[in-house]
């Protein structure tokens, strides 16, 4: 077996297991239950101390479906490794400090027939947007897999190709892993996230730019998947680091929302 080893851990989150389930477990107990367990989120990857109470308000809904979902498929984008397409890894499986995630080797191989998407190693190596969800889905989760895909340049309509075919039942939960604006001053990054969240809660997926949300592609793929299926979107929790961790001079925003 193949492991795709954790490569952000002490840097993004804690690297020493029970620190690590202490502080997720802190930022779980702070954020209420809705009851209904969506079929979708968007959750912020920044670490932990910036992004972890706002990606909390995401997760705890998993928690009455948490012996139900079987298989996550997870979206994120580069942020080390450019690519056109989407990428999925050669591993047979993640590491975090809470264990391995199995990786489902046979959703992997059904989507390598689309064009947009390839093994590539290397953009998987040392990106934090996907690994920094996966010690919240072990903690709230019973047993599952996933299907850890980075998203370079692609288009919507490509990324909801990806979807539909992973789409599945109430077994399979989609994860789209995204921060919002970068860098501005409090008050401008509350105005730019403001827009992006009514995008998000209309499914506006043309309303979403580049410089509002460094995960858009894969944003913009579950926005037109949500709309074609008719989903309703609710937001959960609209932060940035001058809330959390941070001062307010350049900030960086985080949001959370789920999809019914």
């Amino acid at each position: 077996m193949t492991t795709r080893p954790a490569a952000v851990a002490d840097l993004f989150y804690p690297g020493d297991p029970e620190l690590l389930r202490q502080q997720i477990q802190t930022y779980l107990a702070e954020a209420p239950v809705t009851g209904h367990a969506p079929k979708a989120i968007i959750a912020p990857h920044a670490g932990y101390v910036y992004s972890g109470p706002v990606a909390a308000k995401a997760y705890a809904q998993l928690i009455p479906a948490h012996d139900r979902i079987k298989r996550v498929v997870l979206l994120g984008p580069c942020h080390r490794v450019p690519l056109r397409g989407l990428a999925a890894p050669s591993a047979d499986a993640f590491e975090t400090p809470l264990g391995r995630v199995p990786v489902d080797r046979i959703a992997i191989d059904f989507i390598l027939r689309l064009p947009q998407v390839r093994e590539f190693d290397l953009t998987h190596q040392q990106e934090h947007s996907l690994e920094v969800q996966l010690p919240f889905l072990q903690e709230v989760l019973d047993d599952f897999s996933i299907v850890p895909l980075v998203v370079g340049e692609a288009s919507a309509d490509e990324v909801r190709q990806v979807l539909d075919m992973l789409w599945g039942g109430d077994e399979t939960l989609i994860v789209i892993s995204s921060d919002l604006s970068h860098y501005h001053d409090y008050d401008t990054a509350q105005t730019l996230d403001a827009i992006t969240r009514k995008a998000i809660e209309s499914l506006d997926s043309e309303a979403i730019h580049y410089e509002n949300a460094c995960g858009r592609n894969p944003v913009i793929g579950l926005l037109e998947a949500a709309r074609d299926k008719h989903m309703k979107v609710t937001t959960l929790d609209m932060r940035n680091s001058g809330d959390t961790a941070g001062g307010k001079d350049r900030v960086v925003g985080y949001g959370a929302w789920m999809f019914e």
